[in-house]
């Protein structure tokens, strides 16, 4: 399929055409044109999307058009979990990227937070959120690179899985349909939480008391 070709892939919603964005359409020409590499090209395009910029859903849209619904997730599950073993060797040699994931994370959940897998799963379905924030809040609940990979199959596969197969179709709902989606994700991620927060001793008398 050639770039001109690709330009022609769009999604349709009740209102409006959601075009591609035009780096992606870029790169999955590419992908296209590759011939028996356009898997492996595809698994880092998973790697390599973060820095252009371009949300890991579409990703995963894409790769279900272009290679099916079963191997399109194969292939996006293989370059997210690429992408997270990436992630737990390098956060630790980069202390800037780490200390600025950690204020946002701060920021958004609370310093003493530790989200549980089911919870991380939930929130990776819901595009604007952060995915290599996502993934700190996994490496804080399982540090070692075992559990850390387990954690990873577990909270990227349903994201795969949902937006490979499903992802033509999500952009045909309504804005009504696509915020009680969100809602209903809100609520399962509540009702997966730790109902026990464990607080440091150092942390809780950090600050004087009035």
């Amino acid at each position: 399929m050639s770039y001109p070709d690709m330009k022609k892939i769009h999604m349709y919603s009740r209102k409006q055409v959601i075009i591609m964005d035009e780096q992606l359409l870029i790169m999955l020409s590419i992908v296209q044109g590759s011939g028996i590499l356009a898997p492996v090209m595809f698994i880092l395009f998973h790697v390599v999307r973060q820095f252009m910029f371009i949300p890991v859903a579409l990703v995963c849209m894409a790769g279900g058009m272009l290679f099916g619904s079963i191997l399109g997730t194969v292939y996006s599950m293989a370059g997210l979990l690429l992408l997270s073993a990436f992630f737990y060797f390098i956060i630790r040699r980069i202390p800037g990227t780490l200390e600025k994931l950690m204020k946002i994370k701060y920021k958004w959940f609370g310093a003493h937070t530790k989200m549980t897998v089911g919870q991380i799963a939930v929130l990776r379905l819901i595009p604007f959120f952060h995915y290599q924030l996502l993934n700190l809040c996994l490496y804080e609940r399982r540090p070692d690179f075992r559990g850390f990979m387990k954690g990873s199959v577990a909270t990227n596969f349903p994201l795969a899985f949902f937006y490979t197969v499903f992802g033509e179709y999500i952009t045909r709902f309504s804005p009504g349909i696509g915020i009680m989606i969100v809602l209903a994700l809100f609520i399962l991620f509540y009702m997966l939480r730790e109902k026990i927060v464990t607080v440091n001793w150092h942390d809780f008398f950090s600050h004087k008391s009035l």
